[in-house]
C-alpha cells in the first residue's frame, strides 16, 4: 500500500467510464528498473527522473494487463511516441513527478482512451494563453483558466484520438465543452471527458466504438 494513494485511488474509480480498467502508483526510487529490456532502449540517453517516472507507468500497466491475462508484454515506445499495445488493447500511459497513472481498454470497446495527471498548481499567464482558446477564454472563469484543467484535458484527447485518427494536435485545436463533458478537434473528432482537480488534476478523454 506505500505505493498506493487512497485520495488517488477514489477521484479515478468516480472518473472511469466503463469497460476501462485504471491504476496508479507513487513513484519511487527503483521504479527505473521497471523498465524492459525492449522499452528501456528509448530511454537510454533520458535522465535518471525521466527513466523511473516512465517506468512507473509501465509498471502500473503491466499490473493491470496481467489481471487481463497478458505476462508483463513490454509496452515500447513507437516512432511517434505513444507506447505499442498488445494486440485487442488500447490504453494510456501518463504521470508527473510524483504519481503514474495507466489505463487500459478492450479495442473492441474502445477506438482510443487517454489519460492524464498533473499537480494542482496555477498555470503561468503565459500557459494559459497558450492552451485556452478565444471561446474557452470567454466561457471559463479565471480559476479554471489558471488551473491545470483544460491543459490536462487536451493531452488525455490528443493521446484518445492518436491512435486513430494519428493527427498531431496542438491546443488551439481542441475546443472543450466541460459543462457538456465533451472536447471537439479541429479534424472533427468528438471526444468524451471527464476530469477532476481533486487531490491532484486527473483527466480522461474517450472514444467508444
Amino acid at each position: 500500500m506505500r505505493h498506493q494513494d487512497p485520495a488517488i485511488a477514489v477521484a479515478l474509480t468516480a472518473l472511469t467510464p466503463a469497460g476501462v480498467s485504471v491504476g496508479h502508483r507513487v513513484i519511487a526510487a527503483g521504479d527505473e528498473n521497471a523498465l524492459l529490456e525492449e522499452e528501456a532502449e528509448a530511454f537510454e540517453r533520458s535522465s535518471t527522473r525521466v527513466r523511473r517516472e516512465s517506468g512507473a507507468a509501465r509498471h502500473v500497466a503491466r499490473e493491470i494487463l496481467g489481471a487481463w491475462g497478458f505476462v508483463a508484454p513490454p509496452l515500447p515506445r513507437t516512432g511517434k511516441g505513444p507506447p505499442k499495445w498488445p494486440p485487442g488493447v488500447v490504453g494510456s500511459l501518463s504521470h508527473d513527478d510524483t504519481i503514474a497513472v495507466a489505463a487500459v481498454a478492450s479495442a473492441e470497446a474502445y477506438r482510443g482512451i487517454g489519460i492524464d495527471v498533473e499537480p494542482a498548481v496555477p498555470l503561468s499567464s503565459e500557459l494559459v494563453e497558450l492552451v485556452a482558446t478565444p471561446l474557452e477564454r470567454r466561457r471559463y472563469a479565471a480559476s479554471i483558466l489558471e488551473s491545470r484543467v483544460l491543459f490536462a484535458v487536451k493531452e488525455a484527447v490528443y493521446k484518445a484520438q492518436f491512435p486513430s485518427d494519428g493527427v498531431f494536435l496542438d491546443f488551439q485545436d481542441i475546443e472543450v465543452d466541460l459543462e457538456l463533458k465533451r472536447a471537439v478537434t479541429r479534424n472533427g473528432r468528438n471526444v468524451a471527458i471527464s476530469v477532476t482537480s481533486v487531490p491532484r488534476v486527473l483527466a480522461f478523454a474517450f472514444i467508444a466504438r
